[in-house]
This record gives C-alpha cells, sequence and structure tokens, in this order.
C-alpha cells in the first residue's frame, strides 16, 4: 500500500502527540482522531497500529538509531513492523532516509542486551530477574509485543456459549471457544461489536479470559452478599451478577465516577438487578464500614503497574516507574486490610492484580497474612476444580502469562476467613467455625439490616414477658380458688373451671332474685 503524504504527515503528528506519553496513549490517539475527523476508516487504523508498533518496539529503534524523532521512529515502525517496503515510501522519502532504511533491511542482530530483547524496562527486568531465567524473560517479552486478540464473555443470564458461537457461524464470523473460561469466546479477527446484535441485546461483553478467570476465582453463590471493592467499569461485576443468577447482592465500589458511570449501560444491557455501583471517596469510605462482617466473598482487583496488559496497553513499560511502584504498594495493602473487614466468618476475599511483579502480588499477599492470623490462604486449584475448570498448576496462586495461558498476565490469591484474629493466635486460641449470615440475602441495605434486628430484638423480649406472664398466671389460679368469690379477679382458667365457676355464680343470682320477688310481693 503506497503510503501518501497525506497519511504519512498524520502519523508523525500522531506520534508527536503521543510519545511524551503525558496520558495513556489510546486517549491521546482518541483526541487525535476527534480533531482531525476528516481521515477515514483505513487510515484511523493504520496510525493507530503504527503508533503502537513503535511503543511496543521502542527499545529496539531506539538500539538502531538512539536520536531518532517520530519521523524516524515512523519510518523504521513501518518498514520493520508494519510490512510496508521501502517502495511504498517512495513519494515520502528523503534520499539520506532510503539509503538508511536500506542499510537495516537486511540487519538482524544477534547477542542483543536482554532490556531490548525482551523490550522491557531494566528496573522491570531486575524484579523479573529474581524468579525468572533470561530465556522465560524473552519468551514472556516477546509474547507480549504481539497484539492481544479479541475475546468476549458470553451473558450466562442470557445465553449459552454453543448457542451464541453457532449464531456467530452463521454470520461468518471466525471463532473458537476459548481454553479454560466455560463462558469465554474468541475472535480469530477483530471486528467491531458496538453494533452488533449479540452485544446490542447484552448476549455479550468484551472480556479478557484472563479476567473472566478472575471473576471465576470468586466462585460467588446464588443469594449471597458479594462486593467487587475497585470494579472499575464493572466487567468482573457483571460476570460476577450473572454467576450469581441476579439474586443476593452485589456491591459495585469504585473511587472514579467516570468509571462507574460507564458501567450503567453495560449493566442494563446485562438484564442484572442485583448489582449496585456506589461511588467511594477511599477504602476507609463510612459507606464500606457500615458493610464490615457482612460480606460472603470479596474481590480486590487492586490498583497496580498493569504490567501484565502490556499487549494492549505498551505505553505502560515507559508510564510506570520504581518510584510509582513504592507508592501503588502502600495503596495495595491498605486496600486489601480495608477489604479484609467486609468478610464474614468462613468469607472468601480474593487479592488481584494485572501485574507480573512479586512486589504486587506475593509480597502483599504474605504481608497481609502475617497480620492478620484469621485469614488462611486456599489453592487456586482448588477452587477451578469445583467449578470443573481445566486449569491446573495454579497452586496456591493464580498466575497467567501471556505466552504460556494466551491471556494477559494476572495474579490472583484466595483467602478465607477464619474465626481467629492475630492476638488471640498469640493466646493459642483455635479458629472459630465458619458461619454464615442470619439475615436474608434480600435484607442487604444497613437500613433493611437495622430493621431486621429491631424485629428480632422485639420478638425476643415479647417471648420472655409471655414466660413470665405464664408463670404468674399459675400462681394466680391457685391464689384465687382460696379467695372470697365475691371478688373479682381477672385470671386465665381453665375451660373446665370456668364453666363450674359461671354455673355457680348463675345459681347464686337466681336465688337472690326469687328473694327479692317475695319480699315486694312481685
Amino acid at each position: 500500500m503506497p503510503i501518501t503524504h497525506a497519511l504519512f504527515n498524520a502519523l508523525v503528528e500522531a506520534l508527536t502527540l503521543v510519545l511524551p506519553l503525558v496520558s495513556p496513549a489510546d486517549m491521546s490517539l482518541k483526541l487525535f482522531f476527534r480533531d482531525r475527523p476528516k481521515l477515514g476508516h483505513r487510515d484511523r487504523g493504520f496510525i493507530a497500529e503504527t503508533v503502537f508498533a513503535v511503543l511496543r518496539h521502542r527499545r529496539l529503534i531506539a538500539y538502531f538509531s538512539p536520536k531518532a524523532n517520530p519521523r524516524a521512529m515512523a519510518l523504521l515502525a513501518m518498514t520493520r513492523f508494519q510490512k510496508v517496503s521501502i517502495g511504498d515510501l517512495n513519494t515520502v522519502l528523503k534520499r539520506d532516509e532510503a539509503v538508511w532504511l536500506q542499510e537495516l533491511k537486511g540487519k538482524n542482530p544477534t547477542n542483543l542486551p536482554l532490556g531490548v530483547e525482551a523490550e522491557l524496562p531494566d528496573w522491570v527486568l531486575s524484579r523479573l530477574s529474581k524468579f525468572m531465567s533470561d530465556a522465560e524473560i524473552i519468551k514472556l517479552g516477546q509474547s507480549m509485543m504481539k497484539p492481544a486478540p479479541l475475546d468476549l464473555r458470553v451473558n450466562s443470564l442470557k445465553a449459552k456459549r454453543d448457542a451464541v458461537l453457532k449464531r456467530f457461524e452463521q454470520e461468518g464470523i471466525a471463532c473458537a471457544p476459548t481454553p479454560y473460561s466455560p463462558m469465554g469466546i474468541r475472535l480469530a479477527d477483530k471486528i467491531s461489536l458496538a453494533k452488533h446484535p449479540a452485544f446490542l441485546e447484552g448476549f455479550v461483553e468484551v472480556q479478557d479470559e484472563g479476567s473472566q478467570l478472575l471473576g471465576l476465582l470468586l466462585d460467588a453463590k446464588r443469594g449471597e452478599m458479594v462486593a467487587d471493592f475497585c470494579a472499575g467499569a464493572g466487567g468482573k461485576s457483571l460476570l460476577i451478577g450473572a454467576s450469581m443468577a441476579s439474586t443476593g447482592r452485589l456491591y459495585a465500589f469504585d473511587v472514579s465516577e467516570k468509571r462507574l458511570a460507564n458501567l450503567g449501560p453495560r449493566l442494563k444491557r446485562s438484564g442484572l438487578s442485583n448489582v449496585q455501583a456506589i461511588r467511594i471517596v477511599s477504602e476507609n469510605d463510612t459507606k464500606i464500614k457500615r458493610l464490615a462482617g457482612k460480606m460472603d466473598r470479596v474481590l480486590v482487583d487492586a490498583p497496580c503497574t498493569g504490567l501484565g496488559t502490556l499487549r494492549r496497553n505498551p505505553d505502560l513499560k515507559y508510564r510506570q516507574s520504581e518510584s510509582g511502584l513504592a507508592e501503588l504498594n502502600i495503596k495495595q495493602a491498605s486496600i486489601l486490610n480495608a477489604a479484609a473487614k467486609l468478610v464474614i466468618t468462613g468469607g472468601h476475599l480474593v487479592y488481584a492484580t494485572c501485574s507480573l511483579l512479586r512486589e504486587e502480588n506475593e509480597m502483599i499477599v504474605e504481608a497481609f497474612l502475617d497480620k492478620h492470623a484469621d485469614f488462611t490462604l486456599i489453592s487456586a486449584d482448588e477452587v477451578f476444580k469445583r467449578q470443573k475448570i481445566e486449569l491446573t498448576g495454579m497452586d496456591p496462586y493464580l498466575r497467567l502469562y501471556p505466552q504460556k495461558h494466551g491471556t494477559d498476565g494476572f495474579f490472583a490469591a484466595v483467602l478465607v476467613r477464619s474465626g481467629t484474629t492475630k492476638a488471640a493466635a498469640k493466646n493459642g486460641a483455635k479458629p472459630a467455625a465458619a458461619t454464615k449470615p442470619t439475615t436474608k440475602p434480600e435484607a442487604t441495605d444497613e437500613a433493611e439490616l437495622k430493621t431486621k434486628r429491631t424485629q428480632l430484638s422485639i420478638a425476643k423480649s415479647k417471648s420472655k414477658t409471655v414466660a413470665k406472664n405464664s408463670k404468674a398466671v399459675e400462681t394466680t389460679k391457685a391464689t384465687t380458688r382460696k379467695t372470697n368469690t365475691k371478688s373479682v379477679v381477672k385470671t386465665v382458667v381453665k375451660p373446665k373451671t370456668a364453666t363450674k365457676a359461671i354455673s355457680s355464680t348463675k345459681n347464686t343470682a337466681k336465688k337472690k332474685i326469687t328473694t327479692a320477688r317475695k319480699s315486694t310481693g312481685k
């Protein structure tokens, strides 16, 4: 495809806007295209793909041309990664650029530095090398240079996966079931779903298979009280709500009003009625504190570096930093501690990230467990086995990698709450048996819960009063039999005794009336 001056200039302008990385690359491109409405659909796609190719291979481009500007980066990305020939660039190339590209065309350098070959920053490499070999790091890095496939999740509340697969097949859409998620579909090609009936009717949602597995790891049941602590736009909330068959109550918490607003139309399409989106100020919001000890299950998809999503967001390699990692670690620990307070005894807490770094994953969980003896780590394998999900090797943690599982990179730990606090554990106390909530799943709002407790308290009080009155009545019965029959005693008597008393009273009354009539002559 010959590259025109207009298209090439637009590409260079896009790179000039994106490369400072002051904001996410996809957002910068969105603004770029908004300001250039005359760009056609095909040109927009080409520009976006080339910009992302530069971001994915930025270290190799810098290796070939350390002082490369956006123009040189565009030329290198097109000829090396976008399959554009030098001949297709004749109309836009300067003479020295043509010679330079021709020289680079045949170069396939070997013994590249690890960071260049894996296309990862050095500060990330230093952390991965603690538990991965160089060969493993290269495989990981190269797998994240490839664009991610388009995965869909079938809404189990409205459709069956086989039915959706058959529908797509009839429409000529190439797709297949995802290897692990029982509700996932992977499309062979990226298509526009925004106007597709299956999407508009709420039968499918776009969701990476790895993200689907996180939601399934929570293993939410019908009628339970569940919290999605960092819900974002609600992809996992929708999956969890459908898993609960739209029963019970699911709280979708997030600090971003904008992200929660995006959940609105998705929720409407889904047909779910058990999801309540709530904006919070922080993990210590009073809205959360009021629900302490009431959640059967809590999912914490914590904010993180996002390094497991580099197939989709290659700019994160350069937008994240060591100092930013340290700040995230503090936030992650704080959120996990706050979320843990919501869990009932016997309840499940799932901590998850889309990061590859142990500082954000195992180390956060281990530090939490050191301070919370009332939580126990269980195997992710066991949870998946109960759901007949054929994903093994996840003991105890869930670790997903693009080069192994074809998903984004994810981590998750499943924790179960027992009844032993850290202080009690030091004194040798044993864990208490798991308990279930005494309130019905429907009575989950704070006002409803208070009403239920008040009603229960009144019922207990009445029960005690009735018991006391019953004893008093029995005592009164015995006393009444000995007192003067003319006294009026209000008491509860047995039916037979009552009949005799009434009969005796009637006879006495008749005698008095007869005597009175005789004395008056009537």
